[in-house]
């Protein structure tokens, strides 16, 4: 997929998770497992239950407070640190330091050249929301609906939809489309515009395979998410792989000085 696109999700700037007061019950039985999802169906659609249900289940990750992921890169290690009911964020490289206090994202360079980067008032959450999927698809302001499903290589996956209400994050504009294993429904494909980048199909779906996953704490978080090219808002080829390692998910908020701006560091608009 084009480099570009990386670049997207800005989009997800980013809503603070919305409060679910559901409290799951041990899935002991096939009938509990009925209660938790008419339960949780009042705030979610029934299909959303059942894929957070495959991924550890949603109560699991409201107790979570913070995550960490590092992706190796070309010029080494990026680690990305998040409080994840205030969003506070912190990403590390050799090259820059990115952040969000909770209001604002500021900015290090590192180096004596000239930053070359995303944009640090996107970035700062951009590869956390890929990789906080399927969860962070219950944050406030999301309006779903059923999608198309995608049909690849012989497989049928449904889809379900996700769009934000006006003011929701940096492009409440842009739509998501979640896909899951009809039999496991665990995600396998995420869909998405981009309307920040100039020149491009501000309706066209981009795409990433979800190939991997690994379990974090009782949930099931990516290990390789694979960025495909796209056409007629369908998936081509595998373009670029991406793998996480060193993953923590904690139920510690970590503290707010983590994420202050430090003094050589710029805030962003």
């Amino acid at each position: 997929m084009k480099n570009y696109i990386f670049a997207i999700t800005l989009l997800f700037a980013f809503s603070a998770c919305k409060d679910n007061n559901t409290t799951s019950k041990a899935l002991d039985s096939k009938e509990s497992t009925k209660e938790i999802v008419k339960e949780e169906a009042i705030n979610y659609p029934e299909n959303l239950v059942k894929v957070f249900s495959a991924h550890g289940g949603i109560d699991a990750w409201k107790s979570m407070k913070s995550l960490a992921f590092t992706m190796e890169k070309p010029d080494g290690k990026e680690v990305t640190t998040t409080n994840l009911n205030s969003r506070e964020a912190l990403i590390e490289s050799s090259a820059s330091i990115i952040g969000y206090d909770g209001k604002q994202a500021w900015f290090v360079n590192k180096t004596e050249d000239e930053y070359k980067g995303y944009e640090p008032k996107y970035y700062y959450n951009l590869m956390f929301y890929f990789y906080a999927m399927p969860f962070i698809l219950s944050d406030d302001g999301i309006n779903y609906a059923d999608a198309e499903p995608l049909v690849f290589e012989g497989v049928t996956y449904p889809g379900i939809q996700v769009t934000y209400d006006a003011g929701v994050g940096e492009t409440p504009e842009d739509r998501y489309v979640l896909y899951y294993n009809p039999t496991t429904y665990q995600m396998e494909w995420l869909g998405y515009t981009v309307s920040f980048v100039p020149g491009i199909d501000k309706k066209e779906l981009h795409f990433r395979k979800y190939s991997e996953w690994q379990k974090v704490n009782g949930l099931l978080l990516p290990k390789t998410i694979v960025s495909y090219g796209f056409k007629d808002d369908k998936p081509t080829e595998a373009k670029k792989s991406t793998d996480f390692i060193d993953i923590q998910v904690s139920d510690e908020t970590i503290a707010s000085s983590k994420f202050a701006k430090p003094e050589e560091g710029e805030f962003v608009e």
